[in-house]
């Protein structure tokens, strides 16, 4: 499985990513990164030029990620532990595309939100969010996302003044393995209004 995975990151994730509207020279916020999975496709894809933050509260998993990207001679990825809060450090419209990939049920609701306003004040005005939200309903129900269709996590995110832009499918990584899921794609409302 560890060699199906990296061919996975060096190659179809890349693919997967490029697919859905990362490209080179963009800035990438990949928000509970753990190991990589989603930060080595996205580092390829965006290039020399480009660069990744690689966000994550497991310091471990962080560390395996370093010694990963140096074995992969990855050197536009930007290590950074935090302690598992919603608020980010960054400059105001600094990211191009935002990845919250099977993390957003580690959060209860009202902190669900304050990251989608966090990542809204982070991206540029055409900016993109991109949400794997595994273990809704539909996906391996569990935790507080038990409860939860796709469609009310969709709910959500255009209720913090995003627009969906289009829902992908494929093969991509959930923690060390491969599976068929489905992603959601967001742009920043420019005129940052709410959804009716």
């Amino acid at each position: 499985m560890k060699i199906e995975m990296e061919i996975w990151e060096r190659e179809e994730g890349v693919k997967f990513l490029k697919k859905i509207g990362m490209e080179k020279g963009q800035t990438v916020f990949d928000f509970g990164a753990r190991v990589g999975h989603y930060t080595f496709p996205a580092a390829i894809t965006v290039g020399e030029e480009g660069l990744v933050y690689a966000v994550d509260k497991e310091k471990k998993a962080l560390d395996e990620l370093y010694q990963k990207a140096s074995s992969f001679g990855l050197k536009n990825i930007r290590i950074v532990h935090n302690s598992g809060e919603t608020k980010i450090g960054l400059e105001d419209q600094s990211i191009d595309f935002v990845l919250l990939y099977d993390v957003l049920h580690y959060f209860k609701k009202e902190q669900r939100t304050k990251l989608y306003g966090e990542v809204f004040r982070i991206l540029k005005t055409n900016g993109l969010l991109s949400v794997y939200p595994k273990h809704v309903l539909e996906d391996c129900p569990s935790d507080e996302f038990g409860q939860l269709h796709w469609k009310d996590v969709k709910r959500e995110i255009l209720d913090s003044a995003f627009v969906f832009r289009e829902k992908q499918c494929g093969m991509i990584s959930h923690d060390d393995s491969l599976n068929q899921g489905c992603i959601l794609n967001f742009n920043k409302n420019r005129f940052g209004l709410k959804n009716k």
